[in-house]
């Protein structure tokens, strides 16, 4: 996890920064052989040099990109949870749960989704 270490430490909220690092942990635990990457400031996960996953922190919540794509297909599951979304990202707020099962789908719905793709972005 060493590549998140100073965008974790840049994290003011020590509750923002422990929730942050669960995350991150924990998609890295699922998924240890995608890339790890920080880009635009934001840590994010790679299949085969193709994005899956980011995550940026907001005052209220943590954001999760996962592509346009994803949204569109589990819009109705993250609406169910209590998640807000927009085209492009959706969020969890500080202080809520993060649904681990929900995220998984999402992150292999990704994986999967982008198995052939050769670039960065859908």
């Amino acid at each position: 996890m060493s590549v998140f270490e100073e965008f974790i430490s840049g994290i003011d909220d020590s509750d923002h920064r422990e929730r942050m690092e669960e995350v991150l942990s924990w998609v890295h635990d699922e998924y240890p052989n995608m890339e790890r990457v920080v880009k635009w400031n934001q840590p994010m996960f790679t299949d085969h040099g193709t994005y899956i996953i980011g995550f940026s922190v907001a005052k209220k919540h943590m954001s999760v990109a996962p592509e346009n794509k994803a949204i569109e297909e589990f819009g109705s599951a993250l609406e169910e949870v209590g998640y807000v979304h927009t085209r492009q990202i959706f969020r969890i707020p500080w202080d809520g749960e993060v649904d681990y099962a929900l995220l998984k789908r999402i992150i292999e719905f990704n994986i999967e989704d982008k198995a052939g793709v050769e670039t960065f972005w859908r």
